[in-house]
């Protein structure tokens, strides 16, 4: 079963009803130009984004834009947001994926990121799975201190995060509707224990300070004004020099 195929299990649209309202609140308000969705092109999760122009991106003829991941045919420093829904745990290459990400981002710009967490009872389900053949079991669930070390090598800064999907992953409506409770309660219980998690990362970028030398610092001399002639002597010499001038 492929993430389109799963994605309209009950299970699935769980899921997906909550990420989907994820990225709604936080594309809102990330303004720019360019903006692009790594995969799941069955699903649009640009849609409340202002950003002029939108892409999905897929290995496949599905998306927008046809390419590989690991090679985005993007200029470097031209994108304002990517987003990758559950990419870095179904692919080879995590690694590079962030860095091209992180290539064809511009300073400042941002990085949306869902993923399963392996902590959790969706990562306690995936352990027992010993087929590991359908999706998303087949993954490499990656633990959220580990991406953000990935990001913080790679000059990102952690701007802010969610946690979601706290019902245990039951492939049955009843079942899920049964345990609904616990999406109340898991942020204030256990918000760490999330099926999946959101992470949204700005790509920062050092830059140059120069460094003056002292004398820039320092003031202009004032400007001053002649000085008025000293007398020498007593006051009546200059009026006796005078004087004898005349004679």
């Amino acid at each position: 079963m492929d993430s389109a195929a799963w994605l309209k299990t009950p299970l699935g649209e769980y899921v997906l009803a909550r990420e989907q309202a994820f990225y709604d609140a936080t594309v809102a308000d990330i303004f720019g130009y360019n903006a692009f969705q790594l995969d799941f092109a069955e699903t649009d999760f640009l849609r409340a984004s202002r950003i002029p122009l939108r892409c999905r991106v897929s290995p496949e003829e599905r998306g927008g834009l046809r390419a590989s991941f690991c090679d985005l045919p993007l200029a470097t420093n031209s994108v304002d947001l990517i987003v990758l829904p559950h990419v870095l745990e179904f692919s080879a290459n995590p690694h590079q994926i962030l860095r091209e990400a992180a290539r064809a981002l511009r300073p400042e710009a941002q990085l949306v990121i869902s993923g399963f967490n392996p902590w959790s009872l969706w990562g306690l389900r995936r352990t027992f799975d010993f087929r590991g053949t359908d999706y998303p079991w087949s993954g490499h669930f990656i633990n959220l201190p580990r991406l953000k070390d990935w990001l913080a090598l790679l000059g990102f800064e952690i701007a802010a995060g969610q946690m979601g999907c706290y019902v245990p992953p039951c492939a049955k409506p009843k079942w899920l509707g049964r345990f609904a409770f616990m999406e109340d309660a898991g942020d204030r219980w256990w918000p760490i224990a999330g099926g999946v998690y959101f992470v949204q990362a700005v790509k920062r970028v050092r830059g140059l300070r120069l460094i003056l030398p002292k004398w820039a610092d320092r003031r202009a001399p004032e400007k001053k004004l002649a000085t008025l002639p000293e007398h020498i002597g007593k006051d009546d010499q200059p009026v006796a020099a005078r004087q004898s001038c005349r004679r």
